[in-house]
């Protein structure tokens, strides 16, 4: 079973920090290769949720199973960086959104500026893979009327 680079590890300062699978998310990363946004949804309640975890955080039921998203999504909040981090030059944006079955990632908005003036808290995202090494690709998210 491949390891994803744990973010405790110290990766050359060109590396982007990525993560490391667990027995949790191991089936959200085997996805994530695949190009397929895999969330869990209780059987009981119907909420979807992330992250993935062995029991629904709304009921505490157990009764889950893997789904996969539609990829669409609309942004709740973001963030410029000024300041560079592994892997990524500066300026970068950090954002929340809300997927369209309901759950809120953390992510990296792309192919839009990083500008408050193309940026708008709602509007709609969709998701893209983006190959890391032969072994990770991270799911972020662009405009969803980028061409």
């Amino acid at each position: 079973m491949p390891h994803y680079g744990a973010a405790v590890n110290s990766p050359p300062s060109s590396s982007r920090l990525l993560p490391k699978a667990t027995p949790e998310t191991q089936h959200f990363w085997s996805g994530i290769s695949q190009e397929k946004l895999l969330l869990q949804a209780c059987n009981d309640c119907s909420k979807h949720y992330f992250p993935p975890r062995p029991f629904c955080p709304n009921c505490g039921s157990h009764s889950v199973l893997v789904t996969q998203s539609t990829g669409k999504a609309s942004l709740l909040s973001y963030v410029i960086s000024a300041k560079p981090a592994p892997g990524l030059e500066a300026p970068y944006i950090v954002a929340i959104v809300a997927l369209h079955e309901g759950p809120q990632m953390m992510t990296n908005i792309i192919n839009c500026a990083p500008s408050p003036d193309s940026l708008h808290i709602g509007m709609p995202l969709r998701v893209v893979f983006q190959r890391q090494n032969d072994e990770v690709s991270l799911p972020l998210f662009e405009p969803a009327e980028h061409k």
